[in-house]
């Protein structure tokens, strides 16, 4: 009876706020036929709205709002004249009653919502139907938490986990916005190999202290070809100056300006990369730092550091660097690359003679839930439909390679590979893959690149 009579009280008083409202009548009409939030969408239908802002506005009360995804809902009297512009816990809270959704409303978790609401469920949009019933869309999420609880619970040998900067991401989306390289051409493939003839770990880090740099992240640009190609040359001027120059070399120097036949963050091709370092050079990450996509401005994308010949193969920047706080704008240019075998010892030696290689990998799904432990694909998806198993080009830096027993004695050989995903990714940026087995093809295009002690006073690293 008390809860009747309140609300009697509240309706009445917003009769007597509306009675002394006729002067403003026409500054309601925008919000009266504003399009009804409800209809839009309820990404979060469970918030707290008014109960978060501390209460409720009797009568009209223009400031009496909350942010509601990309605009605002409100939680003042007037809104009660139409479900256009109320918050979603309006009538709950500040009523103390059941909204007034149609018949074809939908229920979750206690709550009734609107036809045409919808919430978010991992990367599968759910919508309230006119049947009363929620209609999800049937995308393969990247993070799929049977599929790494399953891989945690068979004991594959490594550890899977949920990302956040994956989460609510498809499968497809994963695949087109985090990996980016392409396929070798057949010429690129027939390159011949270079054969050269292995200790149980070794990791080019501890080899060659402070010149093995730390991984980058390519956020949602697809161009881990302008990124592994970029990390492999870093390190190699790095090691064969003998420390005297340790640049981070720029992935968006080759995302920008490396446009021939080449696709910027849609993809590209490490032959593309490593002509355009032999004949154009780049600038440091320092210089030219990395854009992400959808932070950067289409004015902002398009190249900004180009390079002119200075004479004897040398090139000089024609431009101060795209920033305010960097001055250094040398060029540095690489030698020819070459390819090797994909044998495991002649890969070994190589890494362990002359410094970290560039590898091409069939990235499969369970790869984006990676943790820790020596990476290899699983069977956890083989019982779904086939769009939860697909799987693309990537390109990844491998700077070691190791072993260690299981609890049952066996030996597992690895190699240590650093992504391009962040340092929060994996183990710490890097990862372990099984080794001698060419998992996911990741012996099978092996680059690596010549050097030479041989540097111009500017600072330049020279091809021969």
């Amino acid at each position: 009876m008390l809860k009747l009579l309140m609300l009697s009280a509240i309706t009445a008083l917003l009769l007597l706020v509306e009675g002394g409202m006729s002067a403003r009548t026409q500054s309601r009409t925008k919000r009266e036929l504003a399009s009804p939030l409800h209809l839009r969408g309820i990404r979060d239908p469970f918030g707290s709205y008014c109960q978060r802002r501390g209460g409720c506005c009797p009568g009209r009360d223009d400031q009496c709002t909350v942010p509601y995804q990309d605009t605002i809902c409100y939680c003042d009297l007037f809104c009660n004249r139409t479900v256009s512009d109320c918050c979603p816990d309006f009538w709950s809270h500040c009523l103390g009653t059941t909204p007034p959704y149609p018949p074809s409303s939908c229920e979750r978790n206690g709550h009734r919502f609107h036809s045409g609401a919808t919430y978010k469920e991992n990367c599968n949009l759910c919508t309230c139907g006119q049947n009363g019933r929620w209609e999800c869309e049937l995308h393969a999420c990247l993070i799929e938490d049977d599929m790494i609880q399953e891989i945690n619970r068979r004991g594959y040998g490594w550890r899977a986990t949920n990302y956040s900067q994956f989460w609510g991401m498809t499968l497809d989306e994963g695949l087109r916005y985090r990996l980016g390289t392409q396929r070798p051409s057949r010429t690129i493939m027939n390159m011949n190999e270079i054969q050269v003839c292995g200790s149980v770990y070794f990791n080019a880090a501890d080899k060659w202290p402070g010149k093995i740099h730390e991984p980058l992240d390519q956020g949602n640009c697809n161009a881990s070809w302008a990124f592994s190609t970029s990390a492999v040359a870093s390190d190699r001027i790095s090691i064969q100056s003998m420390g005297h120059m340790t640049p981070q070399l720029s992935p968006q120097n080759l995302i920008s300006c490396d446009i021939r036949h080449q696709g910027g963050c849609s993809g590209g091709r490490i032959d593309g990369a490593w002509w355009y370092l032999r004949r154009r050079g780049v600038v440091t990450e320092e210089c030219y730092p990395f854009s992400p996509p959808q932070q950067t401005p289409a004015e902002v994308a398009r190249c900004m550091m180009q390079s002119r010949a200075v004479g004897r193969g040398k090139r000089q920047a024609t431009a101060h660097c795209p920033n305010s706080y960097s001055y250094h704008n040398n060029i540095y240019q690489s030698t020819p690359p070459y390819r090797l075998s994909s044998n495991e010892n002649e890969i070994m030696k190589e890494i362990m003679d002359n410094g970290p290689v560039q590898a091409i990998m069939e990235v499969h799904e369970d790869f984006f839930v990676y943790k820790s432990g020596i990476y290899r694909h699983t069977d956890v998806n083989y019982h779904k439909p086939s769009e939860y198993r697909k799987h693309a080009t990537h390109s990844v830096r491998i700077t070691g390679w190791g072993e260690e027993r299981d609890y049952n004695g066996r030996t597992h050989k690895y190699w240590i590979a650093a992504n391009s995903w962040g340092k929060n990714w994996g183990e710490d940026g890097y990862f372990r893959i099984a080794r001698g087995v060419n998992e996911c093809e990741i012996e099978t295009f092996v680059i690596g690149v010549w050097g030479r002690r041989d540097f111009t006073d500017t600072g330049h690293f020279l091809h021969n």
